[in-house]
């Protein structure tokens, strides 16, 4: 990360800017999402996975799920099927994972999926749904939280 590390409330447009404008260049930023605080990097910058992978002592074999506004910002990275999509419009956004194929040519970096040919979405409500729109572009976020512990709920 670039600087210091900073902790703006969430409801601040100020932060919404600032968290964007970071995740845009490749630095992480910690957020909340619905069910813990998260650490969120572009899942399109290998770069910025890496850090990701690095911060939290995570094994590169254990992928991360890719953060999206909604089905048109995941239809630019993985191919739904009419189940998938039927669940997606019932429950994005919303706390709702789905697996789906990768689509061929450069967009999720492999790197956020362990090398698979398939990808984990999410549409977040609240903040990171938010945050995502600013910078267009898919956030791979992990808990904020070295990954032998339980994901924290609180700053």
């Amino acid at each position: 990360m670039s600087g210091g590390a900073r902790v703006l409330p969430a409801g601040d447009p100020a932060a919404l800017s600032e968290a964007a404008a970071l995740l845009a260049r490749g630095d992480l930023v910690a957020i909340p999402t619905e069910t813990v605080y998260g650490l969120a990097g572009a899942s399109t910058m290998p770069e910025a996975v890496a850090r990701i992978y690095a911060a939290k002592g995570r094994p590169s074999h254990n992928p991360l799920i890719s953060h999206v506004s909604g089905i048109a910002m995941a239809e630019r990275y993985v191919t739904f099927d009419a189940r998938s999509r039927a669940l997606a419009q019932a429950f994005w956004p919303g706390p709702l994972t789905l697996v789906l194929p990768l689509l061929p040519g450069p967009g999720i970096d492999r790197s956020t999926t362990a090398g698979g040919e398939t990808a984990a979405v999410r549409a977040p409500r609240g903040f990171a749904h938010e945050l995502i729109a600013r910078p267009d572009l898919p956030l791979a976020v992990p808990s904020a939280i070295r990954s032998v512990r339980i994901g924290p709920t609180r700053v």
